[in-house]
């Protein structure tokens, strides 16, 4: 694969987007039974996409506009070994739009959002282990 340093930074800076994603999650989960678990869930949905959008980006693999991590882990090419399974997402998935509105799936516990952190977490460790050494630094972070 040849990446050009265009594709390595756009890849880059969508992970820096989806880790401040992540660390504002994880921020927020220090309010302990306070916490805006709504807000904690979408983000690490957020982190997610974000970061499975990089791995995309980086092996220039073009992808729909979709907050659906379903639709994005199934493109990721088959070259690729990325360690989490569609089956993984699908819990996460459902916080792209539902925490932002009132419905009938509230309230959101402080374990729907710890869960939902850590499987951001793991989309990001896969991630970053699809990925060079450094490739995630390109933009300062």
């Amino acid at each position: 694969m040849n990446e050009s340093y265009e594709q390595v930074k756009e890849a880059s800076t969508w992970a820096r987007i989806a880790e401040d994603d992540l660390r504002s999650a994880e921020y927020l989960l220090t309010m302990g039974s306070n916490g805006p678990f709504n807000v904690i869930c979408f983000l690490a949905q957020q982190s997610a996409e974000k970061y499975l959008k990089s791995l995309l980006i980086f092996h220039g693999v073009d992808f729909i506009k979709t907050h659906d991590l379903i639709v994005l882990i199934n493109t990721v090419p088959s070259s690729v070994n990325f360690a989490v399974k569609p089956e993984e997402l699908l819990e996460l998935n459902r916080y792209s739009i539902q925490p932002r509105y009132s419905g009938d799936w509230w309230p959101y516990s402080k374990a729907d959002a710890e869960e939902a952190v850590a499987v951001a977490k793991k989309v990001r460790e896969s991630v970053r282990d699809c990925l060079p050494s450094g490739t995630l630094q390109i933009t300062g972070r």
